[in-house]
């Protein structure tokens, strides 16, 4: 058994280490000894957003948020987008280096590079192969919409 999968999109590819858990928003989670939730971006997220150069939280350590809450926001060269919660629970604490150079994110996604620590119940992560399953259907909508044909597939109402 491999200690990681991978996930091929187009000619690049994404490692999937599996001694994590994924969230569908494409995090990884790593629940650590003190029973904290770490999170940061796969790099299936980190290579559809490409070179990460701003980041900002709008919740500070110790709010609740809930599953898919919005609490902040990326920028990159390829995407603007808010950060979701990954699941409901205690934000703990963020990565105040990333903060300050985001960066960190592109060269060391599964290392430095984590984004915050939460408490709460993590049992509804997928597993690596659970988030390989959901990446196919998420790489296939993501070349439809790339190619202008997200809906051509279901259009048979129209």
């Amino acid at each position: 058994m491999s200690d990681s999968l991978s996930f091929m999109m187009g000619d690049f590819e994404a490692i999937i280490p599996c001694d994590r858990h994924y969230a569908k928003n494409h995090m990884w989670a790593e629940i650590k000894d003190d029973g904290l939730v770490r999170f940061g971006f796969s790099a299936y997220a980190v290579r559809l957003l490409q070179d990460v150069y701003f980041l900002e939280f709008s919740v500070e350590p110790l709010a609740d948020l809930q599953n898919r809450q919005e609490f902040g926001n990326i920028e990159s060269k390829k995407a603007e987008s808010g950060l979701y919660a990954p699941m409901s629970g205690k934000l703990i604490r963020i990565n105040e280096q990333l903060l300050e150079d985001p960066s960190g994110i592109n060269v060391d996604k599964y290392g430095q590079g984590w984004l915050m620590e939460m408490q709460g119940d993590a049992s509804e992560m997928l597993t690596a192969q659970q988030y390989i399953e959901h990446l196919t259907l998420a790489w296939d909508v993501a070349q439809r919409t790339i190619k202008g044909q997200a809906n051509t597939t279901d259009s048979s109402e129209e």
